[in-house]
């Protein structure tokens, strides 16, 4: 088996877990989360989304966003949970999926942490996301 076919074939969990979040409507409910406290952080850069799916600090934060991130997080991870095991995975691996799909879908001026750990912010082009993400 060549190292490509090895890398689509480990790949094939992630695609039906993307599969059975967008059937299961997982990202919808994490979109639905933008309150106007997390929005007015988002477009802050104060907060940004992570490969792990989780939302994250960009800057030190205040009492008050540090509150919000936690809720948010609390509720994606309940999401995440309920999601993987209907669909036979790990929490973990869910979550990944989702948070590749959330850098995605950033929008241009949105922070989100790369590949590598630093927090960029979304140009007009693709965002770096990590090589497994599809």
């Amino acid at each position: 088996m060549t190292s490509q076919t090895q890398r689509r074939s480990s790949l094939r969990p992630l695609i039906m877990l993307a599969a059975g979040a967008a059937l299961l409507g997982v990202a919808p409910t994490v979109q639905a989360q933008r309150d106007p406290a997390y929005q007015a952080a988002r477009e802050a850069g104060q907060v940004g989304e992570q490969p792990d799916g989780y939302l994250g600090h960009v800057t030190p934060p205040t009492p008050e966003i540090r509150a919000l991130v936690l809720d948010i997080n609390i509720k994606r991870k309940d999401a995440y949970t309920r999601s993987a095991a209907a669909n036979g995975s790990t929490v973990e691996q869910f979550a990944f999926t989702t948070g590749c799909n959330l850098i995605a879908r950033t929008l241009p001026g949105e922070k989100y942490r790369s590949p590598d750990s630093r927090w960029l912010t979304r140009a007009a082009g693709l965002p770096e996301r990590d090589s497994r993400c599809l």
